[in-house]
């Protein structure tokens, strides 16, 4: 059911529209500075989730700030639109699978298919972003797949390519499977997941011997039918160990690891001694020419396993190095889908990710396998299918991203981190270990690697279309569209004489994204000036899972087209974690639907639940509770307040703008002064982008206002005729509400827009954000007031603690305390009326309590030692004045010991009937006798309550004077009598008549019963 508060947003959105009020935000801002923000592209063939709830709140909060700030905010929505994960998506509707499948249905047809489903929720994703006020130009958005976004990202690959820093090698990379195209290292970082695996000791025979073997170990078993090599450290310790018939090379400082039982070491050598020694390797499935030797390589440790690595160099960057180092065979046995290939004859045709297990038993069968065992490790998936990884050599292209690796690191330290630690930890770290980029995907929807290539070894990367028309041969057509399978149809002439053909990759979708700041304008072929008032950014907003994704291809992009960081500033968002900690999801039945959240709460309720609970980086718990409470605590806090001033206002057509003025009183100098503290203490904290705190700072203001000087003012508002008093009270809330609204506007834009609108008739989102006036601050009346509450607070308790009502009157209230007392005089009116007493003592007497003092054996017993028991026994007997003294001097010789206030636990014990109530460096004494005049006070004061609670269900207005009918005992008619001043203080009324009324409703209190009519 749509609550009330989403009904309001919707209004307001229909005003916003109507009045184009975001555009307006823009324009009204023209000539002024600017302040850059740059979308993250979404995709739009998924659900927006909760994760994209807090990214596009911290997005539209920045983006609104900043504008009330005087600054110019565009905001250019965008889509990403390319990748595997649209193919895959794609395959699924068409019940097809894999590359074999897509070339059989046709690729012309199927990119037609991923151009269709790109945006099958494209509505859902505006109806989204709408609904949460998160404003941004969706009508002219940039997109991945348009030909003006291909061309500027061609435009920067050409440019790379001329520097040299774009080139084609045989390398071993990351590779899905099932995907069946390479990845890069930070697609990579993206998809680690801890999995149990097994991991294998293989014997491989000495040649020319029986019975010694070389220990061979790897964790994955899958590679050792391509065996070509076993790689050992030069400087390292080898032993021979005999155990039993059978003899094993192994490092030293493994051996006791490795060998159970009776064991001897027969030789002992080093590494470098072992280079060259030939081997039976465990598998001849394939033939090797030059291999099944010893070599040497600094990588290898006798920190796990044997101190002798299994190489098989098509599955590791340290194997392909090895090989090619020491000239040994290249052996490849794995497809393009990850399945052996025939020669390996037993397994032909299998996943080899799944034949670990039938590895071992082959091994085991061919008396090759000293041991096996499971281990978990975190091993890398692919990020779109979920697929593991294998790792392959394989002809790519690269872009050097080591020769840019210091300027990458020197860029990004002049980018301002939120939080801090993720320039020099996370993002930092990932820097350290960077390596060049495998920028091809042998896939079909992406942006087309602009290279064609020559039998003669030439390339040529043309960066435009006209580039591409000058150097084709033949015509290239007007309509040109830059996807595959159109663009390879294009041949270039070659200065040789021969024809060049492109390159079949497209490239990854990482790139697309990163050259967004350019490609966004269609730089540099148009918008250069707007393109050069919007680089770099002040602001990038994303989850931390773009650290390695975004951030990384933005920042990589930039530095090798400009040489600078794209983005002044980073704040990267946690994860949304539900109740329990647990990651979201759909299979686990724990994912929040935020469009669902804001049609049962509202859009306001979602954005403060994410911007209070906790710091936007950090990961939050979150459920639909936090949504329902924020809106409860602070938007059905703010809409009450609001609801009361508008009450009153239309009953006497107070106008803020006019009728300001009247008399100040100290409640009214508090919350001014408070309203400017806050918005001080907000301003400073956005400043620094701490959202949070700024939020909290505010949600403590409502509370203050609302519990406190709203409900300290009714009466004022309830009087009649327009005084002094109450046009103050009007005008001080009227401020106080504008610019409350004012200071929520980016924070909870729709109740904010709604109270300004009402206040002034004009639009919250085009007002500068609030200054604080210093003149208004007043420290010591906000500490004073503090001290008040903080008293009323404790009262509360001390009632709470004996079951007494706040209704009923009590006789007096003694407060003590370190603070200044003497300044609570003035506010002892105050005092009174919140806790309800007839008298208040601000003065420490006599015989309001006794202390009782026992030994802190934690605190004392290091210092006093075997006298512990004496000074327990002394302060069993210590006297009150004993006491006194010890608390004035702060210690005191009691029986030959002397014992300081820090070797003792002080409390005060209350005379009778008095209660005790401690905080905040405050004590209350309540005196809790109650006297019959006492009983007879809280008696009408509860039927006062029982009158108003029955207006209310008669849904009188509030300024209604009515006749109150009193039908009860004598006895009770009488009380009521006594007391006729207090129900015309509390009740609005013209008569009370003590006679029957025939609508009357009974009520029972204090065990008597009354019939009340109101007329």
């Amino acid at each position: 059911m749509q609550d009330k508060a989403a009904l309001k947003e919707q209004k307001i959105r229909e005003y916003w529209q109507e009045n184009d009020t975001f555009h307006a935000s823009v324009r009204n801002r023209e000539g002024k500075k600017s302040y850059v923000f740059y979308e993250g592209p979404p995709t739009a063939n998924g659900m927006p989730h909760a994760g994209h709830a807090l990214g596009r709140t911290i997005k539209d909060f920045i983006a609104r700030y900043k504008t009330m700030d005087g600054y110019q905010v565009k905001r250019k929505a965008g889509w990403d639109t390319h990748g595997l994960p649209v193919e895959l998506e794609v395959e699924k509707q068409l019940k097809i699978s894999g590359k074999e499948q897509i070339e059989t249905y046709g690729i012309e047809r199927f990119i037609e298919k991923c151009k269709e489903s790109v945006f099958t929720y494209e509505r859902e994703w505006m109806q989204f972003t709408e609904a949460l006020g998160y404003w941004v130009d969706m009508e002219d958005p940039y997109i991945t797949l348009d030909n003006s976004y291909i061309e500027s990202v061609w435009h920067i690959l050409s440019h790379i390519h001329g520097e040299g820093l774009l080139y084609k090698g045989h390398r071993v990379v990351p590779y899905c499977p099932h995907c069946e195209t390479s990845l890069s290292s930070h697609e990579v970082a993206q998809g680690y997941k801890d999995v149990s695996d097994l991991s294998a000791t293989a014997k491989f025979l000495v040649e020319g011997t029986t019975d010694e073997y070389l220990l061979g170990w790897t964790t994955t078993p899958w590679t050792l039918p391509a065996n070509v090599a076993i790689a050992v450290h030069p400087d390292l310790t080898y032993v021979t160990v005999q155990q039993e018939n059978e003899k094993y090379i192994v490092a030293e400082g493994l051996a006791m690891t490795l060998f159970k039982g009776d064991f001897k070491v027969v030789a002992s050598c080093k590494g470098k001694d072992l280079a060259g020694v030939r081997y039976e390797a465990p598998f001849s499935y394939v033939k090797i020419n030059k291999g099944h030797q010893v070599v040497l390589a600094d990588f290898v440790t006798d920190q796990s396993g044997t101190g002798l690595v299994h190489i098989a160099p098509a599955y590791g960057e340290d194997d392909y190095r090895v090989v090619q180092d020491n000239d040994l065979d290249f052996v490849h046995i794995v497809d393009g889908k990850g399945r052996y290939t025939e020669e390996i004859t037993p397994l032909a045709g299998r996943f080899v990710k799944n034949c670990d297990v039938d590895i071992i038993k082959l091994l085991a069968e061919r008396n090759r396998l000293f041991h096996k065992e499971k281990y978990t490790h975190s091993y890398p998936h692919c990020w779109r299918c979920d697929s593991p990884l294998l790792y392959y050599a394989m002809e790519g292209w690269f872009i050097r991203m080591t020769d840019v690796k210091e300027k990458m690191q020197e860029n990004n330290r002049k980018v301002e981190w939120h939080p801090g630690h993720m320039q020099e930890g996370r993002f930092g770290k990932f820097l350290d270990n960077m390596v060049d980029w495998n920028i091809g995907r042998n896939r079909y929807w992406g942006t087309p690697l602009n290279v064609w290539t020559c039998k003669c070894g030439k390339e040529k990367a043309p960066g435009s279309i006209a580039e591409l028309r000058q150097e084709a041969i033949g015509s290239v057509p007007e309509n040109i569209e830059l996807h595959k399978p159109y663009v390879d149809k294009i041949q270039l002439r070659c200065e040789c004489g021969d024809v060049m053909q492109r390159t079949s990759e497209v490239i990854d979708v990482w790139f697309d994204s990163g050259s967004m700041p350019f490609a966004q304008y269609h730089y540099p072929f148009g918008n250069k000036k707007l393109f050069e008032s919007q680089y770099p950014a002040d602001v990038v907003i994303e989850g931390v899972d773009q650290t390695r994704g975004w951030f990384y291809s933005l920042l990589a992009v930039s530095t090798l087209m400009t040489g600078k960081a794209p983005y002044k500033r980073v704040l990267s968002l946690g994860h949304i974690l539900d109740e329990n900690g647990q990651k979201m999801s759909k299979s686990k039945g724990n994912a929040l639907n935020p469009t669902e959240l804001m049609e049962t709460y509202g859009a306001d309720a979602l954005r403060w639940a994410l911007l209070s609970d906790s710091a936007p980086w950090n990961n939050k718990r979150f459920s639909e509770r936090t949504v329902a409470q924020a809106k409860s605590k602070m938007i059905d806090t703010l809409s009450n307040v609001f609801s009361f001033y508008q009450l009153y206002q239309q009953i006497d057509q107070f106008n803020g703008e006019r009728d300001s003025g009247g008399v100040r009183t100290t409640l009214d100098e508090w919350v001014l002064s408070r309203l400017h503290s806050v918005m001080k203490q907000v301003n400073d904290y956005l400043e620094k982008y701490d959202i949070t705190n700024a939020a909290r700072e505010l949600g403590v203001f409502l509370d203050e206002l609302s519990n406190w000087y709203v409900r300290r003012s009714r009466q004022r508002f309830w009087s009649s005729g327009m005084t002094d008093d109450k046009r103050a009270a009007f005008s001080t809330l009227y401020e106080v509400l504008k610019k409350t609204a004012q200071l929520l506007a980016p924070f909870t834009p729709y109740i904010a827009e709604d109270i300004y609108l009402q206040l002034t008739g004009s639009s919250v989102h085009l007002t500068d954000y609030p200054k604080p006036c210093s003149e208004l601050i007043n420290i010591q009346l906000e500490k004073d007031m503090t001290t008040v509450r903080q008293v009323v607070e404790l009262t509360r308790a001390a009632r709470n603690t004996a079951g007494i009502k706040t209704k009923q009157p009590l006789a007096a209230l003694y407060v003590l305390g370190e603070n200044d007392s003497e300044r609570l005089v003035d506010y002892a009116e105050t005092i009174k009326e919140e806790t309800n007493v007839k008298e208040i003592e601000l003065k420490e007497k006599e015989g309001l309590f006794t202390y009782s003092v026992k030994l802190d054996f934690a605190a004392a017993g290091p210092r006093l030692g075997k006298r512990v028991g004496e000074a327990k026994q002394a302060l069993a007997q210590i006297e009150q004045v004993q006491i006194k003294e010890l608390i004035e001097n702060g210690k005191i010789n009691i029986s030959d010991l002397e014992l300081t206030t820090e070797d003792v636990i002080l409390k005060k014990v209350p005379s009778d009937q008095l209660l005790l109530s401690e905080g905040n460096g405050l004590s209350v004494l309540l005196d809790t006798k109650l006297t019959t005049e006492l009983k007879e006070e809280g008696f009408v004061r509860e039927v006062i309550r029982e009158v108003q609670t029955y207006r209310k269900e008669l849904d009188l207005p509030v300024e209604k004077r009515v006749n109150l009918y009193v039908d009860a005992s004598p006895a009770v008619i009488d009380v009521m009598k006594k007391y006729t001043d207090m129900l015309y203080h509390n009740l609005v009324l013209q008569n009370v008549l003590y006679s029957q009324y025939d609508k009357a409703k009974t009520v029972e209190v204090d065990g008597e019963n009354l019939h009340l009519g109101v007329e």
